[in-house]
């Protein structure tokens, strides 16, 4: 019986998905319910290289999403999972090999209503540091976090998933819901901090360590203003096709 599904939305992600997966089965191998009880899919969002191919070969579920949109993707794999409890992970990071241990054991008190694992960085340069200490804010005052984000699927349910008229900020947004909703029922966001996925730096190696304050930043106060803004700077920063 499957108990865990992890979905991983993706898009051309043959360089980065290998190593992923590599510390997904080390995960499922340690799963106290048994590496069977966890079933990991793999939303391809319209990949152009073979990312399938290379999932399903390492015995994932591939479902297909054609829409181009982080959201879409998520939700995709959301419908084909079997699960009580949805994981979400980006593909270009690494998971805890105690995971799904711990993101079942969090789930079963009936105080949490999701939470995220957090994340390490895979390296750090002043740039980075500056960028990451300018984010911790919003973690603290939120609970928010980023890394391996997971929930009960009755929950993921109740909100209706990820927001698809979101471009871009859909997974700050299915927290706030899961927030919201949890404080109606006398429950909170947690952060798995100890058992945090490793992210890769690979928009810092892309656009370099200050991109943050000099390219995203500029086009980030547009996006808060208007819809336009948005667009531009989902298509510039996450919708490129440069992998």
């Amino acid at each position: 019986m499957i108990k865990i599904s992890l979905i991983i939305p993706a898009h051309n992600e043959t360089q980065l998905l290998p190593r992923l997966l590599d510390t997904v089965d080390e995960a499922r191998g340690r799963f106290i319910g048994g590496a069977d009880a966890v079933e990991v899919i793999v939303a391809d969002n319209a990949s152009t290289d073979g990312t399938a191919k290379l999932a399903a070969t390492r015995g994932c579920v591939v479902v297909p999403v054609a829409q181009r949109l982080i959201a879409a993707a998520r939700n995709g794999g959301a419908r084909a999972a079997q699960g009580e409890i949805l994981c979400f992970v980006d593909a270009d990071m690494r998971i805890h090999p105690e995971t799904f241990n711990g993101v079942s054991a969090i789930l079963t008190r009936s105080n949490i209503v999701a939470g995220a694992t957090g994340v390490r960085l895979e390296r750090w340069s002043v740039g980075i540091a500056i960028t990451y200490a300018a984010m911790l804010p919003l973690v603290f005052l939120t609970g928010m976090d980023t890394g391996v984000v997971f929930c009960r699927r009755v929950d993921f349910n109740a909100v209706g998933g990820y927001d698809e008229r979101r471009e871009m900020a859909e997974d700050l947004a299915f927290l706030w819901a899961l927030r919201r909703l949890g404080k109606t029922r006398g429950q909170r966001l947690i952060r798995l901090t100890e058992i945090k996925a490793i992210t890769s730096m690979r928009k810092f190696d892309q656009y370099g360590d200050w991109h943050y304050f000099t390219k995203v930043m500029p086009l980030g106060v547009p996006a808060l203003l208007r819809p336009a803004g948005r667009t531009k700077l989902a298509s510039r920063y996450w919708y490129g096709n440069d992998r």
